[in-house]
């Protein structure tokens, strides 16, 4: 519930920050006339309307779990990130062909070092807000808050550009440094805009996270008993900031549905510990064959045809294939 709430919290601050930094650009626009700064102005307008849906996002992913969503709401943040992602893809084909637009017909730039003062102001906060948001959705595990502060980076990358095209202009008097600002800024935002919709596929379709995979591989290899002789078809899927965790372990035929049992929960409560976030975990027991006796280190096994040779160890490679890798042998 707590971190519910710091979701909520720090959406609810990227939502006021860019409603109130839309009327400072757009304020910046009407003093200048640059077509720069009024592409800066309609990607801040995007701004509102991902920020205010990602703060929706936030809110159903913490809500609970329910019949209808047994996983939980979590993969909503994914969709939020694709929606910000879709919307700044068009908004970046609109202000570059806006800009292509203004090259042909270039008009007078006006009091640029108003626009100057105000554009930066824009970006130290977007900078400062978007550090915060990126930090925070890291350490809560929310894609939502993380996709929202790399927006607001972008954000303050395209005024700085802006900035930076008004500075040329006044010094030089050339308006074309304007214009081909806002080409650069209308490129840079579609290149990004594609970039966050990838990312929001990926999630939606359960692409792996082998960050993740790696990290359970080497805390189940770090800490291996002797019965647990194999793991194999191990599959991560996130949900939001939760985890769901399922994977095949071999263990000695011979165990009783006890022991079995008791084996499975050390396991799970091993990979829990690893996470801070919520982990829901299945551990499907496979009995073992005799095929497994030359990579098995059960001590005493009563049932051992052949001798131990050599421990296979558990890697990325064979733990995620849905395979008894000791079979290979």
């Amino acid at each position: 519930m707590l971190r519910t709430l710091k979701r909520n919290r720090y959406g609810l601050l990227s939502l006021v920050v860019s409603i109130g930094l839309v009327f400072v650009k757009f304020y910046a626009w009407s003093l200048t006339h640059s077509q720069a700064v009024l592409t800066d102005a309609l990607e801040s307008i995007i701004n509102v309307f991902t920020s205010g849906f990602a703060l929706y996002s936030l809110y159903l992913s913490g809500l609970p779990k329910d019949r209808n969503h047994p996983y939980g709401h979590g993969k909503i943040e994914y969709l939020s990130v694709g929606f910000e992602g879709a919307l700044i893809l068009g908004a970046g084909v609109y202000i570059f062909y806006s800009a292509v637009q203004a090259l042909l017909a270039p008009h007078a730039v006006q009091r640029p070092d108003w626009g100057i003062w105000l554009l930066a102001s824009t970006a130290v906060i977007n900078l400062l807000v978007g550090f915060v948001l990126v930090r925070e959705g890291r350490q809560l595990h929310s894609p939502a808050l993380v996709g929202d502060g790399q927006h607001l980076y972008l954000d303050a990358v395209s005024t700085l550009v802006s900035c930076a095209a008004l500075v040329l202009v006044a010094l030089t008097g050339n308006v074309l440094f304007d214009t081909g600002a806002a080409l650069i800024l209308g490129l840079f935002i579609v290149v990004n805009g594609f970039r966050m919709v990838r990312r929001s596929v990926s999630g939606l379709m359960d692409e792996s996270d082998v960050d993740t995979v790696k990290q359970v591989i080497g805390e189940l290899q770090q800490h291996r008993q002797p019965p647990w002789i194999d793991v194999h078809n191990l599959r991560i899927v996130r949900y939001g900031a939760d985890l769901h965790i399922d994977c095949h372990i071999t263990m000695p035929y011979y165990f009783s549905l006890d022991e079995s049992h008791t084996e499975v929960t050390r396991i799970e409560e091993l990979v829990r510990s690893r996470f801070e976030v919520e982990v829901e975990m299945f551990v499907h027991a496979d009995p073992c064959t005799f095929a497994a006796c030359p990579s098995c280190t059960m001590p005493e096994c009563p049932v051992r045809h052949h001798a131990f040779t050599r421990l296979i160890p558990w890697t990325l490679e064979n733990v995620v294939k849905n395979e008894r890798h000791q079979l290979e042998v």
